[in-house]
């Protein structure tokens, strides 16, 4: 592998020949697109306020493919540039972990691709290939990825996203013959089995928001249904809403709970992201209802 990191760290130096504070600020900004703190707050804006339906076929296909990109990033464990070369200019902290694939990559094409896909816009395509572009790119530009982890990340990304959006609507179709308790069960059971196939810190986020959203969007039917539509200002009340709570489950358990290496830090990890997924598919959305910020939607299933 080394000729072929060597030629990427050649790509990355000679990009970084125009690096500049200007460029530095714009890249950043992309990259942010392809973080988890901005799926943070896309996933619930669609799924509250846009596109209900869409928003949860968006989140689990951004869910399974964080599980997917962190197993193969441990499969391959290739290094990241500076780690290979220290003297690799990096213009961005706080990056850890294996480079291939790139998870801003994967994540670019799964997300921008599932969202095209559900709204089903010819020009969403267009922003959805530019955007997963830009986002590799700045990757590469940032010096954080070797070219081979943002090439691996969109091919795993937009192999993820033929085999989804394939199987989804047929799987959709079968749970909602199955009833609730089928919902239910499978709800637990398969963030569950996978978690236990490959347990770590980083698969148990994805897993448990996945299991507690997936119980939650089950239950909704029965307990909460409700629609995304509604005027401007009904929305945007209603994202504020469910974010401060978002932001209770997701922040606030943090500070209370067990640090890592503490007792108990590994199971109350996973109860922290099962309540972050239960707010976001039945907690937000009762509570919405309750406060007269959605409404029946016309026609509704407890599966998407």
């Amino acid at each position: 592998m080394e000729p072929i990191w060597q030629w990427g760290l050649d790509v990355i130096r000679t990009v970084q020949l125009v690096a500049g504070p200007a460029l530095d600020a714009v890249f950043k900004a992309i990259t942010f697109l392809g973080e988890e703190e901005f799926f943070l707050i896309l996933l619930p804006l669609i799924f509250w306020c846009v596109d209900f339906a869409v928003g949860v076929r968006l989140a689990i296909a951004f869910l399974l493919s964080t599980y997917v990109n962190t197993g193969l990033k441990d499969l391959f464990a290739h290094p990241r540039p500076f780690e290979f070369d220290p003297t690799v200019q990096r213009h961005f902290a706080g990056v850890g972990g294996y480079g291939l694939p790139s998870g801003h990559s994967q994540s670019a094409v799964v997300v921008w691709g599932t969202i095209a896909a559900g709204f089903r816009k010819a020009w969403l395509w267009i922003v959805a290939v530019v955007l997963a572009v830009l986002i590799g790119f700045s990757r590469i530009y940032l010096g954080v990825h070797f070219p081979t982890d943002v090439f691996g990340g969109w091919a795993v990304g937009a192999a993820f996203l033929a085999l989804y959006l394939a199987l989804e609507p047929r799987v959709a179709a079968w749970l909602k013959r199955a009833g609730l308790a089928v919902q239910l069960a499978l709800a637990v059971a398969v963030p569950l089995v996978l978690l236990l196939i490959y347990p770590t810190d980083d698969t148990v986020k994805p897993m448990a928001v996945l299991a507690g959203m997936g119980v939650g969007i089950a239950l909704m039917g029965q307990v909460a249904p409700f629609s995304a539509s509604g005027p401007l200002w009904q929305r945007a009340v209603r994202f504020l809403v469910g974010a401060i709570g978002l932001l209770v489950f997701y922040f606030g358990l943090k500070l209370v709970f067990p640090a890592e290496g503490e007792p108990l830090y590994f199971a109350l990890r996973i109860v922290r992201y099962v309540l972050v997924g239960l707010w976001a598919g039945l907690g937000a959305p009762w509570l919405f209802r309750r406060l007269r910020l959605a409404s029946l939607p016309l026609v509704h299933s407890a599966a998407p």
